[in-house]
């Protein structure tokens, strides 16, 4: 009985997984995960436009250029994830075509920027747009977007450390098929309130510490008046530099390279090296857009007719 009651208090406190990740609304499968990223990508696209007009871009740029970039990084996060996860879908027991099942969770960032940088280059290109402003109006909101979709991986259980007795420790439940009991950690639900392992919620940390990035980043743009491309690369040094130490203390499954490092540990580390050093060697002060012209007004309508 006492040690029930000595492990009471740190259940009572830890924070409790959704019961599932996805609800059905007759034959069609409703998401989290995918309705975590379609918020992430809202408010990433609303909060660019307000900074690119205040720096004298023209409204609507961001939407239309969302129209190349979110396509191309949604792709090449996708391929950025399976790449570094090869054995997972491609190894002794995975499945190959679940690789194309983006709707089970896993976009991998860098992919995501690079590739959705060349659709963003194509579409700035396209309207006569230097791509560093667009990168320096987004990347606040870029990186708000991906706290957002950290939720996603609350919803699907996933994206976790070490069982944990802190008490904001995460816990994870077993989930099944109620029609057959066959255990389904995405699509199931968890039938039984116990959790099966308490964990250090890695994906909580992260969430925060974009949150943390995004407000020093607004707050160096506005003190610094940074531009050409350094507000974006800021984000990039500031995101890898949690992201360093949260990927640390993951231990689900990853590619290893190095003897036993987590690929995505290097990345950062080149990521964060890279980004620093273009903040410290870019161009000072901040470029402006030309002003807007006034819209022309309406051509003078036909005069009326007038007596002979």
């Amino acid at each position: 009985m006492s040690a029930a009651l000595e492990l009471a208090p740190a259940v009572l406190a830890a924070i409790p997984s959704p019961d599932r990740g996805v609800w059905q609304l007759g034959p069609i499968p409703i998401r989290a995960y995918a309705l975590c990223i379609i918020a992430g990508i809202a408010v990433a696209l609303w909060w660019g436009e307000r900074r690119l007009v205040a720096r004298g871009g023209e409204p609507g740029t961001v939407l239309d250029v969302a129209v190349w970039a979110v396509p191309f990084g949604l792709v090449g996060g996708r391929l950025y994830h399976v790449a570094t996860d090869w054995e997972t879908y491609f190894g002794p027991g995975g499945e190959p075509l679940d690789a194309l099942k983006i709707w089970n969770g896993g976009l991998g960032i860098w992919g995501a920027v690079a590739l959705g940088g060349v659709g963003a280059w194509i579409a700035c290109r396209r309207r006569g747009l230097p791509l560093p402003i667009f990168a320096d109006a987004v990347a606040p909101g870029i990186v708000v977007a991906q706290a957002v979709g950290r939720l996603g991986n609350w919803f699907n259980q996933e994206l976790y450390g070490a069982p944990t007795t802190l008490p904001w420790g995460l816990e994870i439940y077993r989930r099944v098929d109620p029609a057959t009991g066959v255990e389904d950690p995405l699509g199931g639900v968890a039938l039984d309130p116990t959790p099966i392992a308490v964990v250090v919620p890695t994906f909580l940390y992260e969430l925060l510490w974009n949150l943390v990035v995004a407000a020093v980043v607004v707050w160096a743009d506005r003190r610094f008046r940074l531009g050409h491309g350094r507000v974006f690369a800021l984000y990039v040094a500031g995101y890898t530099l949690g992201r360093f130490f949260i990927e640390l203390m993951r231990t689900d499954p990853a590619t290893r390279v190095f003897g036993d490092i987590r690929i995505n540990v290097v990345v950062s580390v080149v990521m964060f090296v890279a980004a620093l050093a273009y903040v410290l060697v870019a161009k000072r002060g901040r470029e402006e857009l030309p002003p807007r012209e006034p819209e022309a007004a309406d051509p003078d309508p036909e005069p009326a007719d007038r007596a002979s």
